[in-house]
């Protein structure tokens, strides 16, 4: 004969009263971790953070400021300033994507051309040695080359067309390390593709001489002596007075050794 378990009213009258007990603390535990807060108090609290360059505080500061009070116009400030703190701290990626947020939701706000230029800065300062990977060069010269377009006249615009030419300078650097490479590996074919990207994309960049000369180079070492020429003339047209003109016209006069022996170029004194 099966034997029921029968609660007797008091002792589920105190379950009830446990689990009411239970859900009354954990409604104090959740009241007690939100405090709602005036947003000027909320805004400076963040603002002595960043100035204490305690950028991950400020940064949860100012996303505090969006959380309580969302359609203040501290919001607003907020989230730059927030993007800004996360760009203190090197937390670039966080950075960008709150950057992001601000342009999509605010694309008209008066600080809207200093949001795209904090994201370039963002991909700027995590440019990398010509050796690696490029990405963040890429990124930087599009973006500031966005800002040029949609802000021309913004301080912001001046010191974007500054930057930009120092990462065209280091993209092109990048193409001519490629080139050097296939050239040492006597892929003439391949090098020549590199040395036309740094003449036809990068024309303002430091690189372009030395660019027309190996190309001239490598004209000479698959045996098209007048596109050598060619080139060299190119160059010395553009660059008359340059180093790389100099080499360039030996080479083509005779009077330099064309780079058909593998490695002979690499001991040439440029």
């Amino acid at each position: 004969m099966s034997k029921v378990c029968r609660f007797s009213p008091i002792a589920a009258a105190m379950l009830v009263c446990l689990a009411l007990l239970g859900g009354c603390s954990s409604d104090k535990t959740i009241k007690d971790s939100y405090k709602e807060r005036n947003v000027e108090d909320l805004y400076n609290e963040a603002l002595d953070a960043l100035n204490a360059e305690d950028y991950d505080k400020a940064a949860k500061s100012f996303d505090e400021v969006e959380r309580q009070h969302p359609y203040s116009v501290w919001a607003t400030k907020a989230q730059l300033m927030a993007a800004f703190s996360q760009y203190q701290h090197n937390k670039f990626d966080d950075a960008v994507i709150a950057l992001d947020r601000f342009i999509q939701l605010h694309p008209s706000h008066k600080d809207v051309a200093y949001a795209y230029y904090l994201k370039a800065l963002c991909y700027y300062e995590q440019i990398a040695d010509v050796s690696r990977d490029q990405k963040m060069t890429d990124q930087a010269t599009k973006t500031l080359q966005e800002i040029i377009d949609r802000f021309p006249h913004s301080r912001y615009a001046r010191d974007a067309r500054l930057k930009i030419d120092l990462t065209r300078d280091h993209l092109a650097g990048k193409e001519m390390t490629i080139g050097r490479y296939y050239e040492k590996q006597e892929q003439y074919l391949a090098a020549i593709n590199r040395y036309r990207v740094v003449i036809d994309k990068y024309q303002t960049t430091t690189h372009v001489p030395e660019a027309l000369q190996r190309l001239a180079e490598c004209y000479e070492a698959l045996g098209l002596h007048d596109e050598a020429v060619k080139t060299a003339a190119v160059l010395g047209y553009n660059y008359p007075g340059n180093q790389w003109y100099s080499d360039a016209f030996g080479l083509v006069q005779g009077k330099a050794p064309a780079p058909t022996q593998k490695s002979s170029w690499l001991d040439w004194p440029w």
